[in-house]
């Protein structure tokens, strides 16, 4: 399967838990109470995103779709830091836009250099050391590392191209794309030749250049899954301008003005702000006319609505030149190719609060662990005061704070969660 094109993907992503704190004391000979030294958890690996330029498919996640991180190593004794857990870097195609599962919302357009962080790694917990006070000189008590965080994404390639070549099949989109660039496409004279998209590069005139992508035939339908073309529609969402190939031979018995309209009705189906963008209009074959109405046909339709139009034959490289000459015209003041902006807000982790945690009392210091509290301090975050107003609301539904006051918990008594602590206010 060499040639088979991946363009979207499903995959599993899980950071790093992070490794749990040591509960130790200082040993050594002729050192009376050496005090608690247990060190603390490492941090878990993050799951982070990174582009390759020779990656040209998403073909890589198509039988492997789960990708954990390490997890951070345990504390130690001695104060000795548990080990951080290695990040786990994934390789992508440039232009590959990350979607959150569920939602759909795009979480970053891979199209730059800097690498993204898509999961953060669980901090590591404290080791006792961190709970010694004057009135607490032997904590026999850690904290356990936060879990990893768990995502579902999907993948999803879109080619950056300033021109994307449209049209039915077989009307000559790879053939010209051979003639204008240095790419070498499949050509053979029948339907769906391209079975995936090529991309090439013109060069017009010193310091002049743009990308091209041959983008498989548009058949009507498409915008609703026929054919190829559904597949690949999502490659021209970047280009900044359009070149709209169409046949005028007459060789097949097909109208070009019915084939012009079809491919524009795909187009504002599957996307109206692309039905909008800037079109150059190509009747090519011309070479092997057999009636000239149905180029004059087709020129005067198209001038009609205000679209260049151009001859030529791309077998010949008839007009080719004059063709990509005004595609760089236009490109140069048309927007930068597109990128795309996350749109994706973290939401809230759905969490069964009605397993009960676990409570232990030591000396002044009250510490609380479980399972869901665990869940949800890993998706918290405590520099934002809503997401701590939540955190706080969280807690009082589950009868948290009604719990330690039954149990004796006093003003100024401390609250050890995790990686949180602080003293109890009724």
């Amino acid at each position: 399967m060499a040639n088979t094109f991946i363009d979207t993907a499903r995959i599993l992503v899980k950071s790093g838990a992070g490794g749990n704190g040591a509960v130790s004391f200082h040993r050594e000979k002729y050192v009376a109470a050496g005090g608690p030294d247990g060190g603390d958890g490492g941090r878990g690996g993050d799951i982070i995103l990174q582009v390759d330029d020779r990656m040209s498919t998403l073909m890589d996640f198509r039988y492997k779709r789960k990708y954990v991180a390490e997890n951070g190593g345990n504390g130690a004794g001695k104060r000795c830091t548990g080990k951080d857990g290695a990040p786990l870097i994934i390789k992508v195609p440039r232009g590959t836009v990350i979607r959150d599962a569920e939602t759909r919302e795009i979480i970053q357009d891979m199209s730059g250099d800097e690498p993204f962080v898509l999961c953060r790694g669980g901090n590591g917990g404290w080791g006792n050391k961190h709970f010694a006070t004057p009135t607490r000189q032997t904590p026999q008590f850690a904290k356990a590392g936060l879990p990893g965080k768990e995502k579902t994404v999907l993948l999803e390639l879109k080619l950056l191209a300033d021109v994307g070549l449209v049209g039915f099949p077989n009307v000559g989109k790879s053939t010209l794309l051979s003639v204008a660039t240095k790419a070498r496409p499949k050509i053979a004279n029948y339907h769906f030749t391209t079975l995936f998209p090529n991309l090439g590069v013109v060069f017009v005139d010193e310091g002049v250049s743009f990308v091209m992508a041959d983008i498989p035939g548009i058949i009507e339908g498409a915008a609703e899954g026929a054919g190829l073309g559904h597949d690949f529609l999502r490659h021209i969402d970047r280009c900044r301008l359009l070149i709209h190939i169409v046949d005028v031979s007459g060789s097949e018995g097909r109208d070009p003005v019915e084939d012009f309209e079809a491919i524009c009705a795909e187009l504002q189906e599957y996307s109206p702000e692309l039905a909008s963008r800037r079109m150059l209009v190509a009747a090519n074959k011309v070479d092997i006319l057999e009636d000239r109405s149905l180029l004059e046909k087709l020129k005067a339709h198209v001038e009609e609505l205000g679209l260049p139009f151009f001859e030529l034959s791309a077998a010949s490289h008839q007009g080719v030149r004059e063709l990509m000459k005004a595609a760089a015209g236009e490109l140069a003041h048309l927007p930068p190719v597109i990128v795309y902006e996350p749109e994706y807000v973290e939401r809230p982790p759905e969490v069964d609060t009605t397993q009960p945690l676990t409570i232990r009392h030591e000396d002044d210091v009250w510490i609380i662990e479980g399972p869901w509290l665990q869940k949800i301090m890993a998706n918290v975050n405590f520099s934002n005061y809503e997401s701590r107003n939540w955190f706080d609301r969280m807690l009082r539904s589950a009868g948290l704070f009604d719990q330690l006051e039954e149990m004796g918990i006093k003003d100024g008594d401390l609250v050890s969660m995790y990686n949180l602590d602080f003293e109890y206010q009724r």
